[in-house]
């Protein structure tokens, strides 16, 4: 890291009442993972795999695969198809799934955000890791209401 440049990182942390296996689907199958993110989610999951995950219609996140260890890890490149300050590929964005008591402790890491871009990134995650809360302890989250409408 270049302690002169001006990205920073997000990471929030939530515990969610499931076994790891179940967790990690969320992030490797598309029909899951459509449940508690976007309206339209296409993915590759395998190193170098590509995904693609359509928010609201007008902003498209995307990125790659990079790391994937089976219900411990998994590490995306990450952006938005038409930003120039998020562009694909200019972030990461890192979930660790660890065992704890009777589920799994979530944490998620978003690397090389541009400082101004933290906030908007750390509501979304906020949103979304809610949503994967719930409807990993088996509730229905119900459609995003953010699919209905334009972030940017």
């Amino acid at each position: 890291m270049n302690p002169t440049s001006r990205n920073e990182t997000i990471t929030k942390e939530i515990f969610i009442e499931c076994r790891p296996e179940t967790l990690f689907s969320f992030f490797t199958d598309p029909d899951k993972l459509v449940r508690w993110m976007g309206r339209h989610v296409l993915l590759d999951p395998s190193i170098g795999g590509k995904y693609r995950i359509d928010i609201n219609g007008s902003d498209v996140a995307m990125g790659e695969y990079k790391e994937m260890i089976p219900n411990e890890k998994i590490v995306m490149t990450w952006g938005w198809e038409k930003s120039k300050l998020v562009p694909p590929g200019s972030s990461t964005v890192e979930f660790k799934l660890t065992p704890k008591d009777n589920g799994t402790l979530l944490v998620l890491t978003h690397y090389d955000l541009p400082a101004t871009e933290i906030a908007s990134h750390e509501q979304g995650w906020s949103h979304y890791m809610a949503r994967i809360q719930s409807l990993g302890q088996g509730q229905d989250p119900g459609i995003d209401p953010w699919s209905e409408q334009a972030m940017h």
